[in-house]
């Protein structure tokens, strides 16, 4: 199952500004928290913690708080004594930013509170390996990227893909950040860079960084990093497919009613004899075969347009197209919309016989 998840820093608001945050990405469909226990100095800050995060609980979040071996020293306590922290700060998991030798993560694992325990996904050491090695709970291990707020410090898409992969190889549930372009707080100071786990990301919509994340295959879960994204951000994220790819587009004046049919409501997926020029979706030239596809809008095309042949082809009429690379057009292909600019770096991404759809 996929999950939106919001992360909250009581240092820097109040009980109430929390409140009507998560209240808001209840009610559009989030159900994870992340905090920073680790960022938390002072007694007052971890009383604020444990309201909010009692009134999170009572709506259904599951909490993840980020620790560090430091912090257990800080409390009094040790890794032995999770359950305690579980219960006094109504958590579900706790992350561990900076972890321990692996045995005690493994150990940790089988505490008798069921705390999920969130390794860093980021730091590409064969970590969750080493964890399982020291035969763990894999049921109560899960993972997840860091997050950066400095510029050019986020991770690469290789880097990303391929740490994200070694847990994937497990099993093993997985989350990654992405970044509000409103949200100013993170754990420790206010942040005018947003807060992603890949550096692409940074300057993305939102929606477009979770949209690149679960395409990937690799990601369950997505949390904006950053505190307060705005209500735009909280509800375009609740409404966007978490398990299908959907572009959006700007539509051609002149489409038709018929092509705008296919554009929105007929079902797309990428051919398996892939072409680099365009994606091809062709079972709605088998649907309509016999409509009729006036000519219009036959320009030369460019990367992102969106194309369905017209009557000028019998044998190609109603066939939807992506275009890859700015190619002729022979006339016979109507552009019927375009891809919006801050989406086409995710076209190459679209792998063969992968479902794809469309929104405006």
């Amino acid at each position: 199952m996929r999950r939106l998840g919001i992360s909250l820093y009581p240092q820097h608001t109040t009980l109430d500004e929390m409140k009507r945050y998560v209240q808001l990405a209840h009610d559009n469909g989030f159900d994870r928290i992340f905090t920073c226990l680790m960022s938390l100095k002072q007694k007052e800050e971890r009383q604020k913690l444990q309201q909010i995060n009692q009134f999170a609980q009572q709506l259904g979040f599951d909490i993840s708080a980020d620790i560090a071996p430091a912090v257990f020293d800080d409390l009094g306590y040790t890794y032995r004594d999770i359950g305690y922290l579980k219960e006094h700060f109504s958590l579900a998991a706790i992350r561990l930013d900076m972890g321990f030798s692996g045995q005690e993560e493994a150990l940790m694992s089988f505490d008798a509170s069921n705390l999920k325990i969130e390794l860093n996904i980021s730091n590409g050491t064969k970590y969750v390996d080493n964890v399982l090695s020291y035969q763990a709970n894999k049921e109560n291990i899960i993972g997840c990227h860091n997050f950066y707020p400095r510029r050019f410090t986020g991770l690469s898409r290789q880097h990303f893909l391929q740490t994200s992969q070694c847990f994937k190889e497990h099993n093993i549930s997985t989350a990654a950040m992405i970044s509000s372009q409103h949200g100013k707080f993170g754990p420790w100071e206010q942040t005018e860079h947003g807060l992603p786990t890949l550096e692409e990301h940074r300057q993305l919509p939102v929606t477009v960084q979770a949209k690149d994340l679960w395409h990937t295959g690799l990601i369950d879960d997505c949390i904006i990093g950053n505190m307060y994204a705005s209500e735009e951000e909280i509800r375009a994220l609740g409404q966007l497919n978490r398990y299908k790819l959907e572009l959006k587009v700007s539509q051609s004046s002149d489409t038709s009613s018929l092509e705008e049919t296919i554009l929105f409501q007929e079902p797309h997926f990428n051919r398996g004899d892939v072409s680099d020029y365009v994606i091809r979706s062709t079972q709605s030239r088998v649907k309509y075969k016999n409509e009729d596809f006036p000519i219009h809008d036959t320009r030369p095309l460019k990367l992102g347009d969106v194309t369905i042949d017209n009557n000028l082809d019998v044998r190609y009429k109603g066939e939807l197209q992506i275009v890859l690379k700015d190619i002729p057009n022979a006339g016979s292909s109507n552009v019927v919309a375009s891809i919006v600019e801050e989406e086409r770096f995710l076209l190459p991404y679209i792998q063969p016989w992968a479902s794809f759809g469309f929104t405006k």
